[in-house]
Formats: C-alpha cells, sequence, structure tokens
C-alpha cells in the first residue's frame, strides 16, 4: 500500500516554482506589455501554422488580423500625440514606435497561405496580389519596416519627430493596403 505522501518515495526532490523558474520578479525587468503581445502573436502564428497546411485558413487569418491590431493600437498612441490629442510623453511615443519596429520584423510568413484571400476564404480582405506578387508584397513589407525604424530613431524627440514618422507611416501602410487589401 502506498503512504499518504507516496509522491516523495517517486520523487524524493520534487521541483518548486522557485527550482523551475529560480528569478524573482525584477531580478532581470519586466517585460513590456507589447513585447509580451509580440511574442504571444509569435506564439499565434506558429499554433496557426496547422491550420495554414489545411483548407481551414483561420488561424492564419486571426493571427495576421491580432498583428493589425497591434499595428493600429502602436499608431493610436504616437497619431493622438503627432495631432495633439493626447500629451507627448517621450517614454511612450519611444515604447509604441519600437513596438512598430518588433512588429514590422517579424517573420509574417505563416500568416498569409494560399487560398486565404478574399473570395476564398471568410473574413479577410487579403487580395490574391500577395501571391501573385510576393517580391511586391515583400518590398511593402519592407517599406513599413524602414519607415518604422525611422519612427523609433525619431519619436523620443518631440512632437515634430512623430509626426514626420507619421508621414512615412502612414505611405508605407497605404502603399500596401492599396495594392493588397480590397478596398471596404
Amino acid at each position: 500500500a502506498l503512504s499518504q505522501n507516496w509522491w516523495v518515495e517517486i520523487v524524493p526532490n520534487p521541483p518548486t516554482v522557485t527550482s523551475i523558474y529560480p528569478y524573482r520578479v525584477g531580478e532581470y525587468g519586466m517585460m513590456s506589455i507589447t513585447k509580451a503581445f509580440v511574442l504571444s502573436l509569435s506564439g499565434l502564428a506558429f499554433a496557426s501554422l496547422a491550420h495554414a497546411q489545411s483548407a481551414d485558413h483561420s488561424g492564419a487569418i486571426k493571427a495576421r488580423q491580432a498583428h493589425m491590431t497591434l499595428y493600429g493600437t502602436n499608431l493610436g498612441v504616437l497619431g493622438a500625440m503627432a495631432q495633439g490629442n493626447m500629451p507627448y510623453d517621450a517614454e511612450a511615443a519611444t515604447v509604441a514606435a519600437e513596438s512598430l519596429v518588433a512588429l514590422a520584423g517579424i517573420d509574417q510568413r505563416f500568416y498569409w497561405p494560399e487560398g486565404s484571400a478574399s473570395g476564398m476564404a471568410e473574413g479577410t480582405r487579403s487580395m490574391e496580389a500577395i501571391w501573385t506578387d510576393p517580391e511586391g508584397f515583400s518590398a511593402a513589407q519592407e517599406a513599413l519596416l524602414i519607415a518604422a525604424t525611422a519612427m523609433a530613431a525619431t519619436a523620443g524627440t518631440g512632437v515634430e519627430g512623430i509626426q514626420a514618422g507619421m508621414q512615412a507611416m502612414g505611405g508605407a501602410c497605404g502603399a500596401c493596403h492599396q495594392n493588397y487589401r480590397v478596398r471596404q
């Protein structure tokens, strides 16, 4: 018969929370919320790989829409500051701009499985041009990364830096949407 503490006999030195994760909160700093979202989004992208390989592309579509939502969230902060609808905060502007760089730098290959264009899959406005013009689509993504990087360099310097960066970001976003997204 097993004793009441039978598990101690089987595992004499069971792991504890501190032995599995020995770091205390604050010891190495806290991860920003946006970085946590980016990591979660990356996990979602990899989890949706199984969906991308099947006829059901809903996981990939949800992943790319979540990615676009994160772009919008960070652009919203910067846009509000640029328009004077929110007080300028150098730290918040820098975090939002750096988050845009992180988002633009994520490998998105699993977000865009063939057959997930508008008219082929539900809940998407992606045009078939994404797959028929992959070089152009990649160039549009690269342009966004360049604009986001420029924004990150100036966002912490003042409202004028954000305003200049917003023009470039708007151009990069608009060019991609014009060529690769179905208009509403």
